[in-house]
């Protein structure tokens, strides 16, 4: 053991890597931040000193020679530890994700792992997360806060449904070429309600109410766009069930604006939802194209099926699943999906979008892969009507330096 960083107070944090150099730099980092750190080189000495001291933070490498973090995580586990523990390695991100997963399901407090080399910073930003761990119990459950029960048919009756928009930027020229509509609640009593606790299950009726209130007010949104000079291309989320139920054709055909600027409609629909009747679907999918209004397939990936399954459907776009868009960049598994998803989307002549860019390093995968179209935190939040055209007239939007747009062949 050798210890490192300030005493007298100070946050204790343990550090167990076999490379001494490595543990050594880590200390040093942590005692920059203002803590006291400890390090190990091998399990047997760290669990001896955890018997006597409780640190506040483990910062644990993957492989320990004759050990891992996973049967130091069970240790862990069965010691009741309730410090924040953080993975490091210099592999890839897959293998640390799953690790950090079989923490969280033990209940342990995993902080967000990290890949090295990294810096200070990153360092300090981990420390200051505040995880929360899986429930392992009946009694944690119930102690979990309470969230506010709303009822979809109550807001839509009382008016308290708001769209709100994320912008969709073109990968080639990394410019706003369109946003996604996202439907929002404003309790008078609780505020902002998010979709998850306002949405009802699949295949409830009230989809039909909802999805007719977000046409029409998307649609109604779309002048105000285009008079400051953005006719973007809108999106907004319907049900399968919807799209094929009676009369929604018809819905859509009187909503569409009668404006030679209109760039049309998208309407995405998840892959779970396509692949379940691909028949029905598709004779309305044809239809729809006949009002200026394409479907795109959304969460693509997430139902594990493929494109030949989809093939035969008159589908414009692929929206990529964030869990395969999210570490693409260092996850050589990740990128060859992606690019197997880029090239057969393209052979079909449909787009393909990234969804859940949230890093520099994603988004130049994705450009250098020849995605079509992205959105993400990296980007913009979704956020109002009126903040989303503010930030369209401030060119909030910008093309990132930091990327090289991607020339369009030919």
């Amino acid at each position: 053991m050798v210890g490192a960083g300030n005493a007298g107070g100070a946050p204790l944090a343990y550090v167990l890597d076999d490379e001494t150099a490595v543990a050594t730099m880590i200390c040093k980092q942590l005692a920059m931040l203002g803590m006291e750190a400890w390090q190990f080189s091998e399990p047997a000495k760290f669990f001896s000193s955890l018997k006597v001291s409780r640190p506040k933070l483990v910062v644990l490498d993957l492989a320990l020679g004759k050990s891992d973090a996973v049967e130091v995580i069970q240790k862990l586990d069965a010691l009741k530890f309730t410090g924040k523990i953080l993975l490091v390695s210099g592999r890839d991100e897959r293998t640390l994700s799953e690790i950090e997963k079989i923490g969280r399901s033990r209940g342990l407090l995993m902080l967000p792992s990290l890949q090295k080399p990294f810096r200070t910073a990153d360092l300090k930003n981990r420390w200051l997360q505040q995880p929360e761990p899986v429930p392992t119990d009946s009694n944690s459950v119930s102690r979990a806060p309470a969230k506010p029960v709303i009822d979809l048919a109550e807001a839509i009756r009382e008016n308290w449904l708001e769209v709100w928009y994320q912008p969709k930027i073109n990968l080639r020229s990394l410019t706003v070429s369109g946003a996604e509509a996202l439907i929002r609640a404003r309790h008078p009593l609780h505020g902002l309600i998010a979709p998850v606790d306002l949405l009802p299950p699949v295949g409830d009726p009230l989809y039909r109410s909802l999805s007719s209130f977000v046409l029409r007010s998307t649609l109604e949104d779309w002048p105000l766009f285009a008079r400051r000079g953005y006719p973007l291309k809108l999106a907004i989320n319907v049900p399968a069930s919807v799209v094929g139920e009676p009369g929604f054709v018809d819905e859509v055909r009187r909503a569409i604006p009668f404006d030679t600027a209109f760039p049309g409609l998208i309407i995405e629909i998840t892959e779970d939802e396509v692949i379940a009747d691909p028949k029905g679907i598709g004779e309305v999918m044809t239809q729809l194209r006949l009002y200026n209004t394409t479907i795109s397939i959304d969460d693509f990936g997430s139902a594990h099926s493929s494109l030949a399954r989809v093939k035969d459907l008159p589908f414009t776009e692929i929206k990529l699943d964030r869990s395969f868009v999210s570490g693409c960049a260092f996850d050589p598994l990740k990128r060859g999906l992606c690019q197997t998803v880029v090239d057969l989307a393209h052979r079909f002549d449909a787009s393909t979008c990234g969804e859940g860019i949230e890093t520099i390093d994603d988004l130049r995968c994705l450009v250098g892969l020849g995605f079509d179209s992205g959105q993400g935190f990296l980007f913009a939040r979704p956020m109002p009507r009126n903040d989303f055209i503010n930030s369209l007239l401030s060119q909030t939007f910008e093309p990132l330096p930091a990327i090289q747009p991607r020339r369009a062949k030919g």
